[in-house]
């Protein structure tokens, strides 16, 4: 794939996901710097980048945050470099500050935004719009729909970003940064164009008289709009039933009037430029209308423009879309679309599968038939019961014993403290995977702050233990400035800091305490510790998998007064098993020790553990370890009250893992897995 990123083959048709063709794009564009903060849906765009960045000389970076990744773009911007941001809408809400005095003082070299939002939040806590933003900060917006239009749209919008003086935000959706398709390669440039020195008046700053300016490059891109390819239309001339979409809704919508056999009888108005809105192209056949219907996602963005536009223009239209004809939450599906459609021209609402086409519900029909059995109720679709499946932590991941040891020390206090989350895989202790341990979660970096607010109250009657915790990765995020602030008022809490040496949410980005950047250069690891004592607060360091020395240290700091922490280090499980070709130990069940049903823990380690390792033989009726899944820590066999779980060490193994060392040392050629031909090869 970094072949079809970096290849000068214009015309080449090559298949590529979404967050591909954003790359692509870039560098078609000439760019001189990215940088981002890991952030599903969107994070291979910068991991992509950081892989060619020398190959094509711009420089790549994975930012501590998403803040210091816009306003190191926008000092690129000052020396008239290309600039390309990457955030997810989470991440975009972090720059506000930043990106709205940024649309104030405008850039001088292109800078680009993409905002990857996560419709039905798949990989969020959130189903933020981030085109809001847009609106509020007055920039344009662009929102792609096909992977061409992904990659096409990255230099049309670093052209018009210099050419107008401003930031551009080109919007997307999970759907196009996972999907796939087929993209015409553009042509390379030979390098990127040589860089500007700073002179004495050149000029980005951010004051009220800047305001105006700002108005009038809107107005300015609302009639460059006007004529944009981005935007699109087919169908009669002066259509009554008209249908405006953005973003996937474009794609599902064209299938169901192409299916419905309404599309010669219906306009079709796409938008990729989506604010300001291109008002005369949209007037021209909005005119005709009588009914629209508007297909988006999520909010009702676009359908709030277009009413307004209709409302001053006074056309009396009939509005269909997230306020009435579509879901007001979750993604846009084929499904709901083709029935909003059927509901704007009416048509009928067809079967779900082709005539002749076999299904399940045919198949058990003839069967029926065949012996005589009754055909079974069918559910309509809307009311399948279809089983929950909870999000878990992965195999032996060091959160899941963290949030046991903690839960079990909580509960045995004389009043239970409080114990507030932050974001990160450790987000699922929420649920089940991490014992319900969170009262409160707020966003990303708010943890220690809330948990500053509660640590002061317990000098004015509150009786209760206060805890927050923090991944290695958001430490170094948002957590810095709280931290200070809570050393410095010396609020009664603990911080928990889960540092398992990896942004492993969101695919093993490196950050500051990984000593690693994104274009693989080596550099100095900030040492967490060092830096929690350089601050004032008191610090020491336990192994989650060392359940009885963790649990000791855990409740004594508890009892400690002021500002206390905690730093369970444990590298992340997955990572591990990425660094070594065996597992170090076996572990597996004595099923004659085994007491099942009979034992008074009631199943607790395929129940309520959690660990997908853990799984029960129903034959024997008694525990079982999956070998598959099962990666070798051994914190089950510490928790099983009759002792039936046994962990049988490698001695050989556990040598070569030795001879290897810790990550970054350099590794002998015969302990290297690779030399040997190991699964890393």
């Amino acid at each position: 794939m970094e072949w079809t990123m970096t290849a000068n083959a214009p015309g080449q048709v090559c298949l590529m996901q979404g967050n591909e063709a954003i790359v692509r794009g870039a560098v078609e564009a000439g760019i001189h710097f990215a940088a981002s903060y890991p952030g599903s849906p969107s994070s291979q765009v910068l991991g992509m980048l950081g892989k060619i960045a020398r190959e094509r000389g711009f420089y790549a970076e994975w930012s501590t945050n998403e803040v210091c990744a816009l306003q190191a773009c926008i000092g690129a911007s000052l020396a008239n470099g290309r600039a390309l941001c990457v955030v997810k809408q989470n991440g975009l809400l972090c720059t506000a500050d930043a990106l709205h005095c940024a649309a104030q003082h405008g850039v001088k070299g292109g800078l680009v935004i993409v905002s990857s939002d996560d419709p039905s939040a798949h990989s969020s806590t959130n189903e933020f719009d981030s085109r809001w933003q847009a609106l509020s900060a007055g920039i344009p917006l662009l929102e792609p729909t096909t992977m061409q239009e992904a990659k096409d749209m990255i230099p049309y919008a670093f052209r018009l970003s210099e050419e107008v003086g401003q930031v551009v935000l080109v919007r997307v959706t999970t759907r196009v940064c996972h999907g796939r398709g087929n993209v015409v390669l553009g042509e390379l440039p030979e390098k990127p164009r040589a860089l500007e020195r700073v002179r004495e008046w050149d000029r980005m700053v951010c004051v009220c008289y800047n305001h105006g300016p700002a108005l009038q490059k809107l107005e300015t891109l609302r009639q460059r709009f006007e004529a944009s390819p981005c935007n699109h239309y087919q169908g009669p001339e002066d259509p009554k039933k008209l249908i405006i979409a953005g973003g996937t809704g474009r794609l599902y919508g064209q299938e169901a009037l192409r299916r419905l056999g309404k599309d010669q009888e219906t306009g079709f108005l796409a938008l990729g430029t989506l604010w300001p809105l291109p008002e005369d192209y949209i007037l021209k056949r909005l005119r005709a209308a009588e009914e629209v219907l508007i297909l988006e996602e999520v909010d009702p963005f676009l359908e709030r423009a277009v009413q307004a536009l209709a409302g001053r223009e006074g056309l009396q239209i009939k509005f269909l879309g997230r306020d009435n004809a579509l879901p007001a939450v979750g993604e846009l599906d084929p499904d709901v679309v083709t029935a909003a459609i059927c509901r704007l021209t009416g048509a009928a609402l067809p079967e779900r599968k082709p005539a002749g086409e076999l299904d399940p519900d045919v198949v058990t029909a003839a069967i029926c038939r065949l012996t005589g059995a009754a055909l079974p109720e069918r559910k309509p679709a809307g009311e399948l019961e279809l089983p929950v499946r909870e999000m878990s932590f992965c195999a032996g991941c060091p959160h899941r014993a963290t949030f046991y040891l903690l839960k079990r020390a909580m509960r045995q206090e004389k009043h239970p403290g409080v114990v507030v989350g932050d974001i990160g895989c450790y987000f699922m202790a929420g649920q089940s995977a991490g014992q319900y341990a969170y009262q409160v979660c707020n966003c990303m970096g708010s943890g220690i702050n809330v948990a500053e607010g509660l640590g002061q109250l317990t000098n004015y009657g509150l009786d209760q233990k206060v805890v927050t915790m923090c991944g290695d990765s958001t430490f170094f995020h948002t957590i810095l400035p709280g931290l200070v602030n809570a050393a410095y008022h010396n609020a009664n809490m603990l911080l928990i800091v889960l540092d398992n040496s990896a942004t492993a949410m969101t695919g093993f980005q490196p950050h500051p305490g990984t000593g690693l950047t994104a274009m693989g250069d080596r550099v100095k690891a900030m040492d967490i510790p060092r830096i929690l004592d350089a601050v004032g607060c008191k610090v020491e360091t336990a192994d989650p998998f060392d359940v009885e020395e963790a649990e000791k240290t855990l409740r004594r700091l508890l009892d400690e007064p002021g500002m206390n922490v905690l730093i369970m280090r444990q590298p992340c499980a997955t990572l591990k098993a990425k660094e070594r070709s065996k597992k170090p130990v076996r572990v597996y069940v004595d099923q004659d020790v085994c007491l099942g049903d009979g034992c008074g823990c009631d199943k607790y380690c395929s129940r309520v553990w959690g660990c997908p390792g853990n799984t029960w033989d129903f034959q024997k009726n008694k525990a079982l370890i999956d070998p598959v899944a099962c990666v070798g820590c051994g914190v089950c066999a510490k928790l099983c009250p009759s002792g039936a779980i046994k962990v049988e060490e490698s001695p050989q193994i556990l040598r070569e893992e030795e001879m290897q060392g810790s990550q970054g040392r350099d590794v002998p050629a015969a302990a290297d897995p690779a030399a040997k031909g190991g699964a890393e090869a």
